[in-house]
Parts: structure tokens; sequence; C-alpha cells
């Protein structure tokens, strides 16, 4: 199999890199942190000296937080000019507008540029079952499909604009914010009741809205549990944040978008960046005085 160049071991990158090892792939990785590389190391994997080494090898997968993450280490870090990957693999949630920017800077050094971001927290990530949401060229999608196999329950491929992967993204995280949203207030509700919170959400997930996205942030809300992160308050800002630029760029109204917008802030504003973004029904509750 061919190497494969792996930067981020973050949350979800670390699970992925372990999903490729597993499959039998040599793996070269960076990382911003040096102990994420050297427990990857102990696991098989390769550490690269740096980001030109990486993106030497003939696939690159980077799993990075941001529009700014990615402009720093890649498209203004120098790794393109001499770059011998045949293509990148980008799983961040960015910007449509950055997806687009950063595929015809791709281009201009003849890399490959391929969106995939991904559906799935870290525990989908180990078992290998994410729902991969990818966009590019299609001869850039071809060298990019073996290194996403390990990682993917299933490949929605969403055409030759990297944009519009990233936008349904961007749409799916806005519905799931606006469900923790409602489902926050609605469990501080039936709580000012003297309703178990667990009993509520039980009824609801079993039910009328059966499924991973109340039953899993439901039941953090219900135990109050938000820590460690799946996925942290201010990565929710940030993707409210990219749904809202991106309606506004088209002249699409999303008012419910302000309303999660406003509630996240208020949870960063309490000190709670860093908690799982379930951690909105505690903004319910303190607004609901319980």
């Amino acid at each position: 199999m061919d190497a494969i160049g792996f930067v981020g071991l973050g949350t979800m990158g670390r699970p992925m890199a372990r999903r490729l090892l597993a499959a039998g792939h040599r793996v070269v990785v960076w990382n911003r942190s040096r102990p994420a590389v050297d427990a990857l190391r102990e696991e098989g994997a390769e550490a690269a000296a740096d980001l030109a080494e990486v993106f030497a090898q003939p696939t690159v997968i980077s799993v990075l937080p941001d529009d700014a993450t990615v402009r720093s280490l890649v498209l203004d870090g120098g790794v393109l000019k001499d770059a011998g990957c045949r293509v990148h693999v980008n799983m961040a949630t960015v910007s449509a507008g950055f997806a687009t920017e950063a595929a015809q800077r791709h281009a201009q050094h003849g890399v490959g540029y391929v969106a995939a971001p991904v559906l799935g927290r870290a525990e989908v990530a180990a078992a290998g079952k994410l729902n991969v949401l990818t966009a590019g060229a299609p001869e850039a999608l071809a060298p990019a499909r073996p290194a996403l196999a390990p990682l993917a329950g299933r490949i929605w491929e969403l055409g030759d604009d990297p944009a519009r992967a990233n936008v349904v993204k961007i749409a799916v995280n806005f519905l799931l914010a606006s469900a923790i949203e409602t489902t926050a207030e609605a469990t501080s509700l039936v709580e000012s009741y003297g309703v178990d919170a667990a009993a509520f959400v039980e009824l609801i997930s079993s039910t009328l809205f059966p499924g991973p996205v109340y039953s899993t942030y439901g039941g953090l809300m219900a135990e109050r549990r938000y820590e460690p992160a799946g996925f942290t308050t201010r990565l929710g800002l940030k993707d409210v944040d990219l749904a809202l630029s991106a309606a506004h760029h088209r002249d699409v109204a999303l008012p419910t978008g302000s309303v999660v917008r406003d509630a996240l802030l208020e949870a960063l504003a309490a000190g709670w960046s860093d908690r799982d973004w379930a951690t909105l029904a505690d903004i319910a509750r303190r607004r609901a005085g319980c």
C-alpha cells in the first residue's frame, strides 16, 4: 500500500491514524505537539521531521481545527511548493470560501485537493464508521478513496467543487446545534416541574426522536457530563458562525442560527469553552433558575 502522510493527532486524528495503521498502511505522522506523535510511533507510525516530509508522501490527510490553522500550516507554510504528494485530503470543517481558495492554491502547485469533513465523534472514528463527505476533482478523488476506506462506514461523493462537502458539513452541524439547543431548553422545562431528565431523554429518544443525536446528547445533559468533550463548545460556535457566514453570502436567512450562537457565546462567557457543547443544557438551566 502507498504511504499516507497524516497531519493532526487530536481527538479525531488519533483514532483515524490508528485505523490506517490497522489496515496495513505505512503512516507518516506530524503534529504540533510531540507527545501525540510519540504515542503513535509506539503503535507503528513513523514520525516526520517536518511537514515537508509529510507532504512528500503520495497521499496526505490532515485533520486540523479551522481555516486559520490550515492556512498557516499548509497554504502559507511553504509545503505545497515542493510537495511530492498526488492529493491532499483536508478533513477539517472549513468555510466554503476557504475550500475554494485551498483548491485553487493546491492546483497552482500540481497537488490534488479533496475536501472530506466527517460526521461522527471520536468513538465512531475508532470503529471506522464515519460518514465521510467528499468533494473534489475525479482525478483527486481516485487516489484518496483507498486512504479514506478504512475510516468510513460510508463515503458520500458530493461533486467536483470542494466547497460542497464543507457546506454540507456546516449545514449538518447547524442542524445538530439547533437540536442540542432545543433539547437543552426542553430538558430545563421538564426539570422545572420535577421530571427526571434521564427519564425524559429515554422517552424522546425511544419514541418520536430515535437516533444518536437525542440519545447521546440528551444523555450527557441528563448526567451533566460534559468532559472530556467529544466536540467542544468553542468548536460548536465556530461551526454555527460558518453556517451564518455561508448563509449571508447567498442571502439565505437562518434565524435559528442567531439564537444558537447567543447560547454558545453565553457558554463561553461562563468559562465552558472546552466542555462538550451539550453544556448548553446548563445554560438553559441557568436561564430557568434551575
